[in-house]
């Protein structure tokens, strides 16, 4: 396949009436076949041409290596487009159509299938049909994976922190309430509300890992404790939140995952469920077994419970998120008009990671 043309060095000469003045010669060597090539490999470009009568596609060697697809001199546009990700296959046949009317040159980013394993990769050439040579269209391939994961990384990133920054209000708020009802004067009401949002401040610590802290980070009872001591009386802990777990080292992975969960909870609790009720009452239980920790989280005394319908928003695929993913197990609900029951399952040796 001729895809690479022969180049050579430019002489400075005047420009052509209505044209431009080429290039002045930059003393470098003249560039043949063998240094473009050299220059394409480096820079991982994939080469192709698109016969716009026929539909059918030329393609150099790391074309047919990106797309995993056998090396032949006859690959259709379709043989391509069975390899796209079906989410993305319309899209991406109507985008090569238009090309032919894009007057200069013309992007698309799509996913192929290369086995169970997904790649993004970007098309880039030359549209417009007044200025095609020899009904053949021109262009690349690139291999943007790690581009794609880092953009999807980063969406995910903002989107978990504009959650947080959204609960951390609705928080505030709910303490806020919970602190007027039995504070008597306005001296009492901002002395509990301080102890009460330091005591988030040191539960929102377990919320990010922090370095150089090695072995367990902290008891699974504890760490229920302070996580929710915010959300209960100050300096009872056995009153309207009531731990009952046994003796058991949580690592620090861990840690910071049941504490995004436990954030999570406390935080819907206090929005919809028994925290944002005086007379509501929360109580944690657990039951380990030889591969298995179960964690019951059991609301009463609120507001009747609803069940969710839908997926449920983002704080709802954070949970299972965390649950399935980082803990191994899983997150369930029982939607008891009197109180939810949530049911946390969690794999023993991932929990002491």
């Amino acid at each position: 396949m001729a895809l690479l043309a022969q180049g050579g060095t430019a002489s400075a000469s005047p420009a052509p009436q209505g044209g431009t003045r080429p290039i002045e010669n930059s003393g470098l060597p003249e560039w043949n076949s063998a240094h473009l090539r050299l220059a394409i490999t480096a820079a991982g470009v994939a080469l192709w041409s698109w016969n716009v009568d026929t539909n059918r596609f030329t393609m150099d060697e790391r074309a047919f290596q990106l797309w995993n697809v056998p090396i032949s001199d006859d690959v259709s546009f379709d043989d391509l487009s069975a390899h796209i990700h079906p989410a993305d296959r319309d899209r991406v046949k109507a985008a090569f159509a238009a090309t032919r009317a894009i007057v200069g040159p013309y992007e698309i980013d799509f996913r192929i299938m290369v086995g169970e394993e997904v790649r993004w990769i970007s098309a880039r050439g030359q549209g417009d049909d007044a200025g095609i040579v020899g009904r053949i269209m021109f262009g690349i391939f690139i291999d943007v994976t790690g581009r794609k994961q880092a953009e999807e990384g980063h969406e995910l990133l903002a989107g978990e922190m504009s959650h947080r920054v959204k609960n951390l209000l609705a928080i505030a708020t709910g303490l806020t309430a919970i602190t007027s009802r039995s504070a008597k004067t306005t001296a009492d009401m901002a002395q509990e509300l301080t102890n009460r949002l330091t005591a988030l401040g040191r539960a929102h610590d377990l919320v990010r890992p922090l370095p150089g802290q090695g072995g367990k980070a902290a008891l699974l009872g504890d760490l229920f404790t302070v996580l929710l001591a915010p959300y209960d009386d100050m300096g009872a802990f056995s009153g309207r939140v009531r731990v009952s777990v046994p003796r058991m080292g949580v690592g620090e992975q861990a840690a910071t995952t049941l504490a995004l969960v436990v954030h999570e909870l406390a935080t819907n609790s206090l929005k919809y469920g028994a925290l944002s009720s005086p007379e509501g009452v929360l109580d944690i239980s657990c039951a380990p077994h030889d591969t298995e920790v179960t964690v019951v989280w059991t609301e009463s005394g609120g507001p009747p419970v609803q069940a969710l319908t839908g997926d449920g928003g983002y704080g709802s695929k954070l949970l299972n998120r965390g649950m399935n993913v980082q803990l191994g197990g899983s997150i369930s609900c029982d939607w008891n008009p009197e109180g939810v029951i949530v049911t946390l399952k969690m794999t023993k040796d991932r929990l002491t990671r």
